[in-house]
């Protein structure tokens, strides 16, 4: 045999074992739990509305994005399906089976109504996802493992206590070098958590050699793969080892392929999603010495609330920076002020240190406009605005319900614009 007949023969077995990938079906097919995948996109995706810039900017463009029909993608063949997923050419295998179908479906419905935010997130997020990955040598398309993971919110914060765009729980974010302690949360900064998510996936590439299963690994440790390979009798892959998954790592890989698609594709399906434009352009400064957000704000004129939604990673209105080079985002309208003023702020921040320690609220505890401090007493009056209920109230201030209705005698959650509440 010639040299070109074996490239040839290489090439046709290659093609081969690549259409057996995308068919793949695991035997005893048990169900995945949807639930646990989708309800994390709906909280992330839900909690992100309630951020300060979409509130004020973007919040009453969001509308119905398309036509997409359950009964036209339930009589799509799977063929079409198939082929859409094969020319994306990515290196995480796209399989399809009934199981990815049924994810596919599901998302297309879940997202239908959401595209136009997460395409605006996606501008904002991807081009530094795909330059991180591809430095670390993992595949970019696992930048759509963030939408599973948290509708791109970084804030987003699980049930189980995960946390950030990429939904590091605090063992693995703290051995991945992100730190968290009362006054820092590094799993929510978007570039340390995806330079740390990137060595994640990476060294679980290479512990299994697998795309998959290094994602699958992502969501339930390598651990339990180990044991679901063993009791698979030593098959090393996903769909091969499917049925010894926990039950939301069966539907992990399936959502993470659903959600690929729908990135890729949704145009497909009759969806239009309205272009948002990102409400405000931001960059990002390095800073050396201690900084308190209430004095920024005075400087540049940027809400403390803006300024907390721009920078999730810090729990508290306080930037440690002394102890190592720690990092700002404001608005670009406000680089300027704050540069000039910069000696000013970290005078006046470092005589408050000096004078008194002081005592640091958590941000989603501070002031946001609407509230004054109450004169005579612990706590502060927050005035009701047209759209507000006592449960938008309590996730602003970080307080219960019960709490507010108790420190103003409420009987009912009902209360009136211009109503002045104790928090």
């Amino acid at each position: 045999m010639n040299l070109k007949s074996a490239l040839l023969s290489i090439c046709f077995v290659i093609l081969v074992s690549m259409s057996t990938v995308c068919a793949q079906e695991p035997s005893n097919v048990s169900t995945p739990d949807a639930t646990t995948v989708t309800s994390q996109y709906s909280d992330s995706y839900d909690s992100l509305l309630n951020s300060y810039y979409l509130r004020r900017y973007a919040h009453h463009k969001l509308h119905s994005t398309g036509s997409f029909s359950l009964e036209e993608f339930d009589q799509l063949p799977d063929s079409v399906i198939e082929n859409r997923l094969r020319s994306m050419h990515n290196v995480v295998p796209m399989t399809m089976n009934s199981i990815v179908r049924q994810y596919i479906r599901l998302y297309l419905r879940l997202m239908s109504h959401r595209l136009d935010l997460t395409l605006m997130q996606q501008e904002l997020y991807f081009p530094m996802f795909e330059e991180t990955l591809d430095r670390y040598g993992v595949p970019v398309e696992i930048k759509y493992l963030t939408i599973v993971e948290s509708a791109l919110n970084p804030k987003a914060t699980s049930r189980v206590g995960a946390a950030g765009l990429w939904q590091f729980m605090y063992g693995t974010g703290k051995l991945y070098d992100l730190e968290v302690n009362s006054v820092l949360d590094e799993r929510r900064d978007a570039y340390k958590s995806t330079v740390a998510a990137a060595r994640f996936l990476k060294d679980l590439y290479n512990i299994f050699g697998d795309w998959q299963l290094a994602i699958a690994a992502y969501n339930c440790g390598a651990g339990n793969i180990n044991k679901a390979i063993a009791r698979s009798g030593g098959k090393r892959d996903f769909w091969g080892i499917y049925n010894h998954l926990p039950r939301e790592t069966r539907g992990y890989i399936p959502a993470y392929i659903a959600a690929t698609y729908v990135m890729n594709f949704y145009h497909e399906h009759g969806l239009r999603p309205n272009k948002l434009e990102t409400p405000v352009r931001t960059d990002t400064v390095m800073l050396t010495r201690d900084v308190l957000f209430c004095y920024i704000s005075q400087q540049t004129g940027v809400e403390m609330e803006a300024l907390r939604d721009l920078n999730p990673q810090y729990r508290v209105d306080y930037i440690p920076a002394s102890s190592g080079m720690y990092s700002l985002t404001l608005p670009t309208s406000a680089l300027d002020s704050f540069i000039s003023g910069l000696d000013s702020i970290y005078t006046r921040t470092s005589d408050s240190l000096q004078r008194r320690p002081i005592r640091i609220e958590p941000s989603r505890g501070g002031t946001v406009k609407g509230a004054k401090s109450s004169k005579g007493g612990s706590g502060q009056y927050y005035t009701v605005r047209k759209g507000d209920t006592l449960s938008s109230i309590s996730r602003r201030y970080g307080v219960s319900v019960q709490s507010i209705k108790k420190k103003n005698g409420l009987r009912s959650d009902q209360i009136r614009v211009g109503q002045k509440l104790k928090i």
